[in-house]
């Protein structure tokens, strides 16, 4: 199965959201360890550092650190070749699930999709039950159309962890792409149970009722979750439902804020675009074309959504 360019659009940026855009990890703790079946989230004890005794004089410890300063200058590369120079120089250190991770994220920011797959794999082989790990691989997995490895994934999550919400939403937006909106509504319904107040739930829902053609529903869906956590997302679908509903002020005002948050996200300008299409403003209109092409969406797509 194929996911469409514009649902894998909107999962790719939710888990971006939900996820920090898989975040680099610092440490080996409880999100690498089986989560225990009954414990709820509210009762999870904060991560803990891997407790194995660490020896900070080592090369393996100081190429990891010499990784962490480039991390922090967002120099991929060279954080890279520290952390790949720790892996070999101790090749059984059990903190190597976190340095593998963390290679895997580098080189997903790098674009390197296949490598970042690999190393993402080592390092569950490593820590099969590092719900972080496998949330991490299924966003990847999404990200290159592989949609089935990244349910098998998203479906191990809710297998270690009856509490997670992140892995029963990404599972309800493919159910969507497939047509199954039952299975969608239960997903989503799943998350309500687990947290009564999860944004999740009422992004689902209102991503539900948006593809439904319910935009009024939609759009009161998705002002409860921006009220507690306002995103370029959000704002983005919102903004779809009001393009529908032709409130075009209201529209305007979420894309601007939108933009101001992710100047660089092409779906925006797309979105732009079908305001000032309906406005009639030929000319910003092509701009918006242009900046969205710019930004790496194709022609063909931009067309497909516009009409």
């Amino acid at each position: 199965m194929k996911i469409s360019r514009l649902l894998l659009a909107v999962l790719v940026m939710s888990l971006a959201w939900q996820q920090g855009g898989a975040q680099v990890i610092n440490s080996i703790g409880e999100e690498n360890m089986k989560v225990p079946k009954g414990l709820k989230p509210q009762e999870k004890k904060a991560e803990s550092p891997y407790l194995a005794d660490i020896d900070t004089e080592s090369p393996y410890f100081q190429y990891i650190d010499s990784a962490q300063t480039y991390i922090y200058s967002h120099d991929w590369p060279k954080a890279e070749q520290w952390l790949t120079k720790a892996f070999l120089i101790d090749p059984d250190n059990p903190g190597n699930s976190m340095v593998l991770s963390n290679i895997a994220t580098l080189q997903r920011y790098q674009g390197r999709l296949a490598e970042a797959v690999k190393n993402y794999s080592l390092a569950l082989d490593m820590t099969p039950h590092a719900v972080t790990l496998l949330l991490n691989r299924a966003a990847l997995y999404v990200e290159m159309d592989s949609v089935q490895r990244a349910i098998d994934d998203f479906e191990r999550v809710c297998e270690l962890d009856m509490y997670d919400t992140e892995a029963r939403y990404s599972l309800g937006v493919l159910a969507m792409e497939r047509g199954d909106n039952k299975r969608a509504e239960d997903l989503f319904n799943e998350i309500k149970r687990i947290n009564p107040n999860s944004g999740l739930y009422h992004e689902g829902m209102g991503l539900l009722h948006k593809r439904n053609g319910n935009f009024s529903r939609a759009a009161e869906l998705f002002t409860q979750v921006i009220k507690v956590q306002p995103s370029a997302q959000l704002l983005g679908n919102r903004a779809d439902c009001y393009l529908a509903m032709k409130r075009l002020n209201d529209a305007e005002d979420d894309i601007r804020t939108a933009l101001e948050m992710t100047p660089d996200d092409p779906y925006l300008y797309v979105l732009r675009a079908k305001l000032n299409k309906l406005r009639f403003q030929r000319e910003d209109m092509a701009r918006d074309i242009d900046t969205a092409v710019s930004l790496g969406l194709s022609r063909d797509y931009i067309n497909q959504a516009l009409n």
